[in-house]
């Protein structure tokens, strides 16, 4: 079938020609030799996967797609040139190397109104292939999720935008495609290429979208509190039509009473949730009541009462002084740094080795970091924490953490998962039905008192909701830390909720409201993803506590 293009985008193409004339390839493209490529030259079409060129034909390229929880989507943009060549004519004068710290820039428009714009960051795509390829070929979304730039930005667009300009029905989703350079200041060049695709949002089943009546025997009394039903189930709404991905459980408690119960993705009442770094906080719940029984003296106990830290490599004077309280607070002096790649401490260095207190406690220090002054999120300091508790309360870690915690609570279905000296993995992981999450929530909420027994300290749970340390704006928003819980405050309806909560991958949270009698369980499978927690708040924001805050 032969392409006719419309007449605006063939006088971009003649321009781009005309161009070439004038301005000399900088770098050698790619040959284009496949007919299909010379059929689409300047246009941007839509595919369900990643396809070889070679393997590509007419018959894949996609009109139509019903955004869903299973929906993969990916786009090719045909090319004239190489993207280097096509900055080179922005820039005769830069070098490769400096046209190279510019990319391309994407803009989105749904229904023909722009709802998007991203100068591509210059690390997005390797120099190779910006100087070569005249074929861009990249995932938008993937039931795989894998680490790629462009699934992430496809995500901001959906986050700031997309969602909402994404409303029940059919649109129109356009892509447009140009050059940017950066040196000596910002300059875009022509369109490159663009498409469209018809993106259609189903329309869900009035009784698929309506609350989940709570079923009997959750070991929670019922609430009779009214809430806005209305926002809870258009939340369920946008949950089912994927605008709000991977949710599989919500929980609320109000007043200490079960309020809200939803689950979603395939997720029941029983399912066992993995909340990844959620499980970090029982690390220091059990902490708090080993110290009240006097298993171990204080959190301001050192390291170097329980290893002898010249046995491991990189000692120094510095590591006699780390305190357990600096782990808690993610305030330690190791050269460590969940939220940098380049970390020597970052737990992904951690994982591959054999033995990870092993791997936490040969790291060195950072000279240019003093205790308690500076927040690094540090995994593989958690993991050091349980292999404290594993050495000094009766029984080990699991054991003591049953009988102490979590059958005073009346949680027996839960699993943890274990580092590789078969010690309870306090990084994260530990799974539980997310009604048991929110007894957990709501005994610190009880200020750590469950059916009339005291089973975490009220001071640990004061020293827990502490504000220690403020958190990197840059790096996780505006916050403080305490005893591995996060702080944060929403505004709802110009009312402020502040709130201490678990966080792990992939959104999962327990939040503790402050001055209001709420725990909220949020349980969601979206690993890794880049919407995972801005979703989160969005739902807090503009769902959760407006329906049911007084």
């Amino acid at each position: 079938m032969r392409i006719i293009k419309p007449a605006y985008l063939l006088l971009t193409l003649i321009t781009t020609h005309s161009l070439f004339a004038q301005v000399a390839n900088i770098v050698r493209p790619d040959s284009i030799t496949s007919p299909l490529q010379k059929a689409n030259i300047g246009r941007i079409v839509f595919l369900t996967d990643t396809i070889p060129l070679a393997k590509t034909t007419e018959a894949d390229f996609l009109k139509e797609i019903t955004l869903g929880p299973q929906s993969n989507l990916s786009m090719c943009a045909f090319m004239a040139n190489s993207l280097t060549n096509y900055q080179h004519q922005l820039a005769p004068d830069l070098t490769i190397e400096q046209l190279n710290q510019g990319n391309y820039q994407f803009t989105f428009y749904v229904d023909g109104k722009q709802i998007y714009q991203e100068n591509l960051h210059k690390g997005a795509g390797y120099a190779r292939n910006k100087n070569g390829r005249t074929v861009l070929t990249v995932k938008l979304l993937s039931t795989l999720h894998e680490d790629m730039w462009s699934r992430y930005m496809f995500s901001r667009f959906m986050l700031r935008g997309g969602e909402e300009a994404l409303t029940t029905g059919a649109h129109t989703l356009k892509i447009e495609l140009r050059p940017y350079v950066s040196i000596p200041e910002l300059k875009v060049g022509d369109l490159i290429a663009q498409g469209e695709i018809k993106v259609v949002i189903p329309i869900i089943d009035v009784k698929d979208k309506t609350i989940q009546t709570i079923k009997p025997n959750s070991g929670w009394p019922v609430s009779t509190d009214t809430y806005n039903k209305q926002l809870i189930t258009d939340l369920n709404e946008k949950i089912l039509q994927n605008k709000f991905k991977n949710i599989s459980g919500i929980v609320v408690i109000k007043n200490g009473k079960l309020l809200i119960e939803e689950y979603f993705n395939g997720s029941g009442r029983d399912t066992l949730h993995d909340p990844r770094s959620v499980g970090k906080t029982f690390a220091s719940a059990t902490m708090g009541i080993a110290i009240h029984d006097g298993y171990i003296k204080s959190e301001l106990q050192t390291l170097s009462e329980f290893y002898d830290l010249k046995k491991y490599d990189h000692y120094s004077p510095k590591k006699d002084s780390i305190t357990l309280k600096s782990l808690l607070t993610m305030s330690s002096v190791f050269d460590a740094n969940d939220n940098d790649d380049n970390s020597p401490g970052n737990e992904n260095n951690m994982y591959p080795t054999t033995n990870w207190v092993k791997f936490a406690i040969d790291l060195k220090v950072d000279s240019n970091k003093e205790p308690y002054k500076s927040w690094n999120y540090f995994t593989a300091g958690i993991v050091v924490l349980g292999d404290i508790l594993n050495q000094k309360v009766p029984g080990g870690l699991e054991r003591y953490a049953d009988t102490k915690l979590f059958k005073p609570l009346g949680i027996t279905n839960y699993k943890w998962q274990y580092t590789p000296q078969n010690v309870p993995n306090t990084a994260g992981g530990i799974r539980l039905r997310a009604i048991d999450f929110a007894r957990f929530g709501q005994l610190y909420k009880n200020k750590g008192i469950w059916n009339g027994k005291q089973v975490i300290p009220q001071s640990w749970v004061e020293k827990s909701f502490t504000r220690y340390m403020a958190l990197p704006a840059d790096v996780v928003g505006p916050g403080y830390y305490g005893y591995l819980f996060w702080n944060k405050t929403y505004q709802v309806n110009n009312k402020t909720y502040e709130t201490w909560y678990c966080t792990g991958n992939g959104g999962n949270k327990i939040f503790v409201f402050k001055d209001a009698p709420l725990v909220v369980v949020i349980t969601s499978t979206a690993y890794n993803e880049g919407y995972a927690h801005p979703q989160v708040d969005k739902m807090m924001q503009e769902y959760i506590l407006p329906a049911i805050v007084d």
